[in-house]
């Protein structure tokens, strides 16, 4: 694999590459000059062909002996494993985060395949008693259906295996719809999940905007829609996919909060809640969007986490030297920028910023640590770049209660030794992922991942044995002998 390839990349329906529609350039949020490659954009029409690969390929594909499709998912893993350096460099150039942070995610991504392969060997019905005698009771499942996966940017490898490793382990057939702002990458990665002998039309790619992504949304022949990304788009395709009673499973958006206690370690907690709030550029759902510090403690959370924003380096993240990439677009800038001024002007106080700012063009955030209160719309509002907001409470249950004080609950974190700090996080803090003397962000992919309230859907959670939940469905079976015995 190269950057900066003339070639332009392009979709994969029913086993063969188009590059129909509308040519445009991906370009390197570090260096803009820099293109990475040439995409092409599908419409309508274009969604309306991969949803019929998918849909003729269905019945082979589900039909397919389990052993096989778990064989093909642990090729693709290795396969992912052998193309371990080109992905993570173009995972850098195309997506902007370090070379140590890109290495990690497409580790993860092989690892994710040969989890959901193993898994696909194991049982997954279930016997029950019958009062009725000599019936026996199980449950059998079978695929979804078509299944439309659409993917986010910032995690431009591993959500995608997240999805479409049960997806495919399962028997469904997908039409995978990327980012607009991760193109050539995504071509790669469907190049060699292709590679190791998928039948025609079970893995399809669409490259495309909105206009793409809506007509996969709502072709109604699409069993089920699982989405990663913002919560409008995630509302506007729930309310379509439901209207014909498919299914949808939504992963949105965060807004988590750290809280530390008098009693917190602090040694282990200020590297976490720093590289929880910046790492990635800020650019994760699970970053630590605030800090909850009761008074004992606050005066030395604010002064030692200043110190370790200043230390950041902020560059390309081909520099191995580089803590911070860039963000994934000058738009994405201006947003980030438009919501720290917003901040300011509401009362909120930086105190620090770092000073190890590259001389470049490109989409470079100041990493920034603000002081504030609950009053502040980013103390409620995500905002996805490298700003997070240090607030001081009085009492444990001031903590807990602004905790919760948002319309997100996908991930917490808890730093404090008390049992009985630790008993009423788990009982009472609102959010699907829970870490005690840990960073909001971070996951094993053998748990399941998910949020509440505005964060997640109420469909299976993704990751783990959960993850084969959302792709299949299940049919309960009463089996009684027949009244015929046969004969010797």
């Amino acid at each position: 694999m190269t950057s900066g390839n003339t070639d332009v990349a392009g979709h994969l329906i029913n086993g063969s590459w188009s590059s129909a529609g509308v040519t445009d350039t991906s370009s390197n949020p570090a260096r803009p000059a820099e293109p990475v490659g040439q995409f092409a954009n599908g419409d309508s029409s274009t969604a309306s062909d991969a949803v019929s690969a998918a849909a003729d390929a269905l019945s082979g594909w589900a039909a397919t002996p389990f052993t096989v499709r778990a064989e093909l998912l642990e090729a693709i893993g290795a396969e992912i494993d052998r193309n371990l350096d080109a992905l993570t460099l173009l995972c850098t150039q195309e997506e902007g985060k370090t070379l140590a942070e890109s290495r990690g995610e497409v580790q993860i991504a092989a690892e994710t395949f040969r989890f959901q392969a193993a898994l696909a060997k194991t049982s997954t019905e279930k016997v029950y008693p019958s009062r009725a005698p000599g019936e026996t009771i199980r449950t059998v499942r079978g695929p979804l259906g078509v299944v439309g996966v659409i993917t986010p940017w910032n995690f431009p490898v591993l959500i995608p295996a997240w999805k479409i490793a049960p997806a495919l382990a399962a028997g469904n057939t997908v039409v995978w719809k990327p980012a607009e702002d991760t193109p050539v990458l995504s071509v790669e990665l469907a190049k060699i999940m292709q590679s190791v002998g998928l039948p025609d039309g079970v893995l399809n790619l669409l490259l495309g905007d909105g206009v793409a992504g809506a007509a996969l949304v709502n072709d109604h022949r699409v069993d089920g829609v699982t989405f990663t990304g913002s919560v409008p788009v995630g509302q506007s395709i729930r309310d379509a996919v439901t209207s014909r009673n498919g299914r949808v499973q939504l992963e949105l958006g965060g807004h988590n909060p750290a809280l530390v206690f008098d009693d917190a370690d602090l040694d282990l907690a200020i590297p976490q809640l720093v590289s929880g709030a910046m790492g990635a550029t800020g650019q994760k759902c699970t970053a630590t969007r605030r800090v909850i510090c009761t008074p004992g403690i606050y005066d030395q959370v604010v002064e030692r986490m200043a110190a370790g924003v200043r230390e950041l380096k902020v560059g390309d993240g081909q520099d191995p030297e580089s803590a911070i990439g860039p963000l994934i677009s000058p738009e994405a800038h201006a947003q980030v920028a438009q919501a720290l001024d917003a901040a300011i002007a509401e009362g909120a106080e930086v105190v620090a910023t770092t000073s190890q700012m590259p001389d470049s063009d490109g989409s470079f955030f100041t990493p920034t640590l603000l002081t504030g209160n609950r009053d502040l719309t980013i103390a409620t509002e995500e905002v996805f770049g490298p700003i997070s907001t240090v607030m001081q409470v009085d009492t444990d249950d001031e903590a807990f209660a602004l905790a919760n004080d948002t319309a997100f609950g996908l991930s917490a974190a808890v730093y404090t030794n008390d049992h009985w700090r630790i008993a009423r996080a788990l009982d009472t803090l609102q959010a699907g992922i829970l870490k005690i003397n840990a960073p909001t962000t971070g996951s094993e992919i053998y748990a399941p991942f998910g949020g509440e309230k505005a964060s997640s859907g109420h469909a299976a959670r993704e990751q783990g044995d959960t993850a084969v939940d959302f792709f299949t469905r299940t049919r309960t079976a009463y089996i009684r002998p027949g009244s015929v015995q046969p004969s010797a």
